[in-house]
């Protein structure tokens, strides 16, 4: 059923300037990763005539961009298939076709299978080949037929990809690595995005340069394994933000996921010493048990862990970690566990997302003996969750009084509200008119609220 099609293959899809825009809603699952990808998807099929819009009800093309991390994201997407398959149903009644493509790393992993389990499905596309959708979409319409597109090549994709983008506001990812070598033995991230594959710099710098000329204040470099960015002259991630730096009008530069195995000195060091290189840093750490890192395949220890963030603290004493964390990963005991609470309680986290270990096909982890049982787990869970609330709550009231700048991103939910972000990643909104959108202002934070801080722009701002 694979679908090999001609390279230059043209989609025979009408693009008349005259004719209603067609709908293409797009539903995206998981990583940031997965958010540029979709926004990537919306660039491609642009041209063909297809205009977004927020309600599945109103679309032409609907995608689901998937994620396979956990068991309960990849339920969640046959759900979701379920439900459009009987809007799909519904419109055809109406007279108006759909089409129903499943892209991302559900269908990286499961291919074919999803056909089989949901008939409504028309395109299934993995994540290193959907700047084939043009064509694959062409190839359904025109035949009928059911194209499946799963190879890895990320060179190809990033080649085909638009050179020009319309950012949506002041901030934007730009990807700059894909795929990962460290083969944790729960992740399936190697299995649905290949090996790791790193962007040159020069086509890095030209994709920043020409968003921060369309308004871009501030970028986010993504990677599956982003610090195991490597150049072509052998340069690291500490080499390419120090050039990105030097761009005039970018304000800020972050970058997310971070092993801590590739977090190199000179990229803790640039933290010290590069402005624009925000003091936030996400470094995934998934237990504080040396036995269990071992188990998952982590090639860090928790100490090693903890100097690299003591490291990090020496030269940017005010820099904010978030981190990663599995519970019931198999064979974890209750020892196992109170290593992780003790090294949650010494890093002090400003954030972090725990989740339960998620059994996937075809990883090592999910053969291993005593896998932990789901109350274990879920009460295991809720003690982890209690502590990093508490610390995210603390993070966030040692802010109330203090001056912070904050690029402001959109308006608020209130009239006359602006929201947007500090450089420590809280959301942050003040009243303010949506002339500020865009701008990093002064900001001072007047009180911590339950999930974002209360500001007001000073004066010397306006």
């Amino acid at each position: 059923m694979s679908a090999r099609l001609p390279a230059r293959a043209q989609p025979s899809i009408s693009t008349d300037r005259g004719a209603a825009p067609m709908r293409l809603h797009i539903q995206s699952f998981g990583c940031q990763m997965n958010i540029h990808d979709a926004e990537r998807m919306a660039e491609i099929l642009q041209p063909l005539g297809y205009a977004e819009t927020a309600s599945p009800d109103e679309a032409d093309l609907v995608i689901l961009n998937t994620c396979h991390i956990r068991q309960k994201a990849a339920e969640k997407v046959y759900s979701e298939l379920g439900r459009f398959k009987a809007l799909k149903a519904a419109r055809r009644n109406g007279g108006r076709e759909m089409l129903l493509v499943v892209a991302g790393c559900v269908a990286q992993a499961e291919g074919e299978e999803i056909f089989r389990r949901q008939s409504a499905v028309d395109v299934v596309v993995g994540p290193q080949a959907y700047h084939r959708l043009p064509e694959l979409i062409a190839r359904a319409h025109r035949a009928g037929a059911k194209p499946l597109a799963l190879a890895f090549t990320p060179s190809e994709k990033f080649d085909s990809l638009p050179r020009t983008r319309t950012p949506a506001g002041p901030t934007a990812f730009v990807t700059i690595q894909e795929g990962c070598d460290r083969f944790c033995t729960f992740c399936v991230v190697p299995y649905t995005r290949g090996a790791e594959f790193s962007r040159p710099a020069a086509l890095i710098e030209a994709e920043v340069r020409a968003l921060v000329g369309s308004g871009v204040r501030e970028v986010t470099l993504l990677g599956q394994n982003v610090n195991a960015w490597r150049g072509v002259e052998g340069e690291g991630l500490a080499d390419l933000v120090e050039g990105l730096a030097e761009i005039e009008g970018l304000a800020r530069i972050r970058y997310t996921t971070s092993h801590p195995a590739d977090m190199s000195e000179a990229l803790i060091a640039a933290h010290g010493r590069v402005d624009k290189l925000a003091p936030y840093l996400h470094l995934p750490v998934q237990s504080g048990s040396d036995r269990i890192l071992r188990a998952m395949n982590r090639a860090h220890t928790a100490a090693s862990y903890s100097s690299i963030i003591d490291r990090l603290r020496r030269v940017r004493p005010d820099i904010a970690v978030s981190g990663d964390f599995i519970v019931g990963f198999p064979g974890e005991s209750d020892d196992d566990f109170e290593a992780t609470m003790a090294l949650a309680e010494r890093v002090r986290y400003a954030s972090a997302f725990s989740f339960k270990y998620s059994r996937r096909p075809g990883t090592p982890a999910a053969a291993m003996a005593r896998q932990v049982p789901e109350p274990v787990k879920e009460q295991r869970l809720a003690r982890l969750q209690a502590l990093l609330r508490r610390q995210q709550q603390e993070f966030n009231r040692a802010s109330v009084g203090a001056r912070t700048e904050v690029l402001f991103e959109r308006p608020g939910r209130h009239d006359g509200q602006i929201a947007g972000r500090s450089p420590y990643m809280q959301a942050v909104h003040c009243p303010g008119p949506a002339s500020f959108i865009g701008k990093v202002l002064p900001v001072v934070i007047e009180r911590a609220e339950s999930h974002s801080l209360a500001g007001r722009i000073l004066a010397e701002a306006a």
